[in-house]
């Protein structure tokens, strides 16, 4: 007598589907999970920085108000409620799409985040594009350069993903804005005012960056599927930018999700230095006057950019790796 196993009796592309179901349930969960996560976090940490939100909705802490006016306010903005109540008020009113009106600004935060979000978008894509470029150069560089070039290369790598961010903007400035005159000091309309924010933001992730597709690419170089290229007949050239290159550039596609977030806040620091409107430059002000409905906004924008981000970076090292798209 046939024993059918149990999955014999189920249609095999409802077995493949599965799994995808099971990835999509998870990426949805994790995404709410984590929206909840910073709304939460956000809220409540913004109510521990000293100060009267109150004073952000009738014009900012150096305005001289009296009593009855701050009462007013925070009675139409519920802020004389429990911090509990204002909590579920706002978490209610973020699940409508309702991101409230800025305290500060008297504008929907809805708008302020349209009007600033293309810019740091295209700030940190710029960044992240040359980060690439400048970490995959340098791992070339260093792993066909002999024992010099890779005593050099690491050095720079090092150099590079420590140095801070205000500090190279002010060197960067002082060079090419105040003593050759060549770029501007801060945000102009062209292009020309893009190019000194993207190198501060592009060279410590480089720097990053480059330390670890070094060691891929000195790992891959090593592989038994390299020493089988080269028997074959392939070029140098092409062992190094077909087959090595591809597996170097594995680890900083993983790492993409958490170079975006490094840019933003890094772009926080950027954008203020460099008069760039964005972002990073409205949570600072926000966080500043204490405006509660802007802060949230933006970072929960942050946050689903970011996830957007790791979702485009899972599906392109599986582009990369064809081993990844065998599911379980």
């Amino acid at each position: 007598m046939t024993t059918l196993s149990p999955t014999a009796s189920v249609p095999a592309v409802t077995r493949r589907a599965r799994p995808w179901f099971r990835i999509i349930v998870s990426r949805v969960g994790g995404a709410i999970f984590v929206l909840w996560a910073v709304a939460t976090l956000s809220f409540f940490i913004i109510h521990l920085i000293p100060g009267d939100p109150a004073l952000a909705i009738v014009g900012g802490g150096g305005t001289n108000v009296s009593e009855e006016v701050l009462t007013a306010a925070r009675v139409e903005y519920g802020l004389d409620q429990p911090l509990a109540v204002q909590y579920v008020t706002q978490l209610g009113r973020l699940v409508t799409g309702d991101l409230g009106t800025s305290y500060a600004l008297k504008e929907s935060v809805g708008t302020v985040i349209t009007d600033h979000l293309g810019s740091t978008l295209v700030l940190t894509a710029a960044s992240l594009t040359l980060a690439w470029i400048l970490a995959l150069g340098l791992a070339l560089w260093v792993t066909n350069g002999g024992r010099i070039a890779r005593a050099v290369g690491s050095t720079l790598e090092v150099i590079g993903a420590a140095v801070p961010h205000f500090w190279l903007a002010a060197i960067l400035i002082l060079v090419f804005a105040v003593n050759l005159r060549i770029l501007p000091a801060t945000t102009t309309p062209d292009a020309r005012g893009l190019v000194l924010p993207v190198i501060t933001l592009a060279i410590p992730l480089a720097g990053f960056l480059g330390q670890v597709m070094r060691e891929s690419m000195l790992d891959a170089l090593e592989s038994p599927f390299v020493f089988s290229a080269r028997a074959r007949g392939e070029s140098e050239f092409g062992v190094r930018w077909i087959h090595a290159i591809r597996h170097a550039a594995l680890p900083g596609i993983s790492l993409s999700g958490w170079a975006f977030g490094s840019l933003i806040s890094g772009a926080v620091v950027v954008e203020t230095i460099f008069a760039r409107p964005g972002l990073g430059r409205s949570l600072l002000s926000a966080v500043l006057s204490r405006d509660v409905p802007l802060v949230t906004g933006v970072l929960l924008t942050v946050a689903a950019v970011y996830i957007v981000v790791n979702i485009l970076a899972e599906i392109a090292y599986t582009l990369v790796d064809p081993r990844t798209r065998k599911l379980s």
